[in-house]
């Protein structure tokens, strides 16, 4: 489920409903993360629409918590999407690869860039197809403009159904396939049986996702 954005008072400032506050990263309250435990909530949490993080030069020691976030980032320049790539091709051991999602869409590139390296790409016949994964509809409709997206990878659930307002109407209107993750609800829906079964070091939450000890 995607967190919505709202207008945060009246100059033009869109942040989401829901703001991360990352004190509790650096001890705040409570024992400190590593970096890498850290970035990997402040990933997640990005992942799932947070856009407002709340951060301050005296949490952690020496800035800690800033230099933290500072470590997480979303790429989408045409040279990462190509390098990115690049690897996929030399660790996959294949010489194309069918249908090629960045992962996030970088907002700090226009998306006409990152789609313009894709189509590059296409045209080098080093990817077939092009989707993206968990963009709005304007960046469908400007990225669909340079290229044609064949999929759109979204959150779908019964308990994620936002995307019915808008995105699919879209997806419809255009061509463009939709593929759902997590359509059980990150485990949720797999029913109480399932997740007792789990092991223990296996969160309820991310029934996926193994946590450390």
């Amino acid at each position: 489920m995607q967190v919505p954005r709202v207008k945060l008072g009246a100059q033009g400032l869109q942040v989401s409903r829901v703001g991360f506050g990352c004190g509790g990263l650096s001890g705040i309250l409570n024992a400190p993360l590593s970096h890498e435990d850290g970035a990997a909530i402040l990933k997640e949490a990005f992942n799932k629409g947070i856009t407002f993080f709340d951060t301050a030069d005296i949490y952690g020691k020496a800035g800690d918590n800033e230099i933290m976030i500072g470590k997480v980032h979303v790429k989408g320049s045409p040279e990462y999407v190509r390098k990115c790539i690049e690897a996929s091709l030399t660790r996959l051991d294949v010489d194309y690869i069918d249908l090629y999602y960045p992962h996030r869409v970088d907002t700090s590139v226009p998306i006409e860039e990152t789609m313009g390296e894709l189509k590059k790409l296409v045209e080098e016949g080093k990817i077939r197809y092009i989707g993206l994964s968990e963009a709005s509809t304007d960046t469908i409709k400007r990225a669909h403009a340079v290229h044609p997206i064949t999929a759109v990878q979204m959150e779908y659930s019964l308990w994620s159904r936002e995307i019915e307002e808008d995105v699919i109407p879209l997806c419809r209107e255009l061509g463009i396939g939709i593929v759902a993750y997590s359509p059980l609800g990150h485990g949720f829906f797999g029913g109480k049986g399932v997740v007792e079964s789990l092991p223990s070091k296996y969160s309820y939450r991310f029934a996926n996702t193994p946590q450390k000890k």
